[in-house]
């Protein structure tokens, strides 16, 4: 469901110190900003940030960084993280094709791509976030043999994910095609699904 437009989104974000728009200056500065050496952790796709807010809550010794475009549901996250006073989570308002404008080299420890649009025409295969285009600026900013876990509820574009990654060298450490609730962390979106009977599919590559 398409949700409504927030005219005062964006405002709102901006009286957020946690919330970051378009950061070009804080490449390479990220750990500065969290105040600690802890791993970095970076969502993309951060819908209204329930799987960021609890891995937060459940991880306090690993610093969370979650990226979305969309302002109308990213102001949800943006209210959750001040009222739950977590400081290891930052919200980034930017676009994912620019990674590496944002973040510098081995600057990011593990990388999730939850739910992300499927685009299944194959003249938009190459905006998939797993896919090789996306591949490339991931490996320019993650860690040697960093991580990357990706859950999608649609089975085609779980199908192509695993060929992109077996083809440009990942190591698929798990690839599970019913992903059982309690292995997740259920969001609104996901739980919409579930209660549909519909499986969630789920992979965890590494860059060799």
């Amino acid at each position: 469901m398409r949700l409504r437009f927030k005219p005062n989104a964006i405002p709102e974000m901006k009286e957020n110190d946690r919330i970051f728009f378009y950061p070009r200056d804080m490449k390479g500065k990220w750990k500065e900003v969290f105040k600690n050496d802890n791993p970095i952790y970076l969502e993309i796709g951060a819908g209204k940030g329930d799987f960021i807010i609890e891995m937060a809550k459940a991880n306090p010794d690993i610093n969370f960084i979650s990226l979305e475009m969309n302002t109308n549901a990213f102001v949800i996250a943006s209210r959750k993280i001040e009222e739950e006073e977590l400081t290891n989570v930052i919200g980034l308002v930017d676009y994912a094709e620019e990674l590496t404008e944002t973040f510098d080299e081995g600057e990011i420890d593990h990388i999730y791509i939850n739910f992300s649009t499927p685009w299944p025409k194959t003249k938009h295969h190459k905006r998939r976030l797993s896919h090789e285009r996306f591949l490339e600026r991931y490996k320019k900013i993650i860690k040697k043999q960093g991580i990357i876990e990706q859950k999608t509820d649609d089975l085609p574009f779980f199908e192509d994910s695993l060929k992109y990654y077996e083809d440009y060298g990942l190591e698929i450490l798990e690839s599970n095609f019913d992903l059982a609730e309690q292995e997740s962390i259920v969001t609104e979106y996901e739980r919409k699904w579930r209660d549909r009977q519909k499986p969630i599919y789920y992979a965890k590559a590494r860059f060799k």
